[in-house]
């Protein structure tokens, strides 16, 4: 039975090739009208979970159900509701923009006049109408990637699949696809987002899950993941190297001391409270700080913290 809150669920899935277990029980679950994010280093099972999502691969063990339905017995109906965007372009770069969604459209059988229609709404809303008839071959990176979402929508799905959609991007072109992204959610589309790049789960993903080895390690909001590695942090830069250690005893317990960047980080449980305390105890001794500021720990330092210790589990259980 279709759920009226999850666009897809994934239960105990694995898929082995040979001896190797690209996934070992991957557990997921995706609310309808979200972007949900999924990290992992390379090799961690990512793209495997996508084309077995999208009917493209067939897993051995588990449940998986995309929009209510079974993607193993209900592969065809599974197709008609979802769109994917995969790491490499799909278009062709001798046509132009409309010729491309024109023959995607044909390619699901929407026929002439509804592809046609269905392209040029497509190229408004992605911002690439006055684009339309120019070949794709003179297109930027970052419009080349808003004609390649656009062609995954081309029937309109309720659920979509982006696989490191902005790997070789540079930052302008990445700031457009996101934009894209984020008015497709606004419009009721479930996006399943694939990515390396840890700020762009963390602008984009209303819930990530990591996975490694096959397996989901942790899943939860960007801020329920950063609290797994600690609390906020006071960074503290000294314009004296040698008192680095007497800036320290003031900080009080858990200081961290980088003698290369005179930096120390201190823990600060009450944030504005301790960063206030941090203040006056440097001034009153006379330390001069170059730059002090509170920050939170960054979802680079949850990958790092939740993979090492993924890793350093199966080291001692060989």
């Amino acid at each position: 039975m279709e759920s009226v809150t999850d666009a897809i669920v994934v239960e105990g899935v694995h898929k082995r090739y040979g001896d190797k277990h690209a996934l070992e029980g991957l557990d997921l679950t995706v609310r309808r009208g979200t972007v949900h994010g999924v990290l992992g280093p390379n090799g961690a099972g990512k793209t495997t979970a996508v084309r077995i999502l999208s009917t493209l691969l067939r897993h051995d063990e588990g449940r998986a159900e995309v929009a209510g339905l079974d993607v193993r017995t209900d592969a065809r109906e599974v197709r008609r509701r979802i769109g994917l965007l995969g790491q490499h372009a799909a278009v062709d770069e001798e046509l132009g923009g409309r010729q491309n969604l024109e023959m995607f459209g044909r390619l699901y059988h929407l026929g002439a006049r509804r592809a046609g229609v269905r392209a040029d709404a497509l190229l408004e809303r992605f911002g690439l109408a006055d684009t339309g008839r120019k070949p794709v071959k003179q297109y930027s990176g970052g419009m080349r990637r808003r004609l390649d979402l656009a062609a995954s929508l081309i029937t309109d799905p309720q659920v979509l699949f982006l696989d490191e959609p902005t790997t070789g991007l540079d930052p302008r072109g990445r700031a457009e696809v996101w934009g894209a992204v984020r008015s497709l959610v606004g419009a009721g589309t479930t996006v399943l987002l694939t990515t390396q790049y840890l700020d762009e789960a963390d602008q984009l993903a209303d819930r990530i899950s990591v996975i490694d080895r096959g397996r989901a390690i942790a899943d939860g909001t960007a801020d329920e993941l950063k609290a797994m590695v600690g609390g906020d942090r006071i960074d503290v830069v000294l314009r004296d190297t040698a008192r680095l250690g007497e800036a320290a005893l003031l900080l009080g317990g858990g200081v961290v001391v980088d003698e290369d960047r005179r930096l120390l980080n201190a823990p600060a449980p009450d944030r504005m409270a301790a960063l206030t305390r941090a203040v006056r105890a440097l001034e009153d001794a006379g330390i001069e700080a170059e730059d002090i500021a509170i920050r939170r720990p960054t979802l680079d330092e949850v990958f790092l913290s939740l993979t090492d210790k993924t890793a350093d589990d199966t080291e001692v259980a060989a």
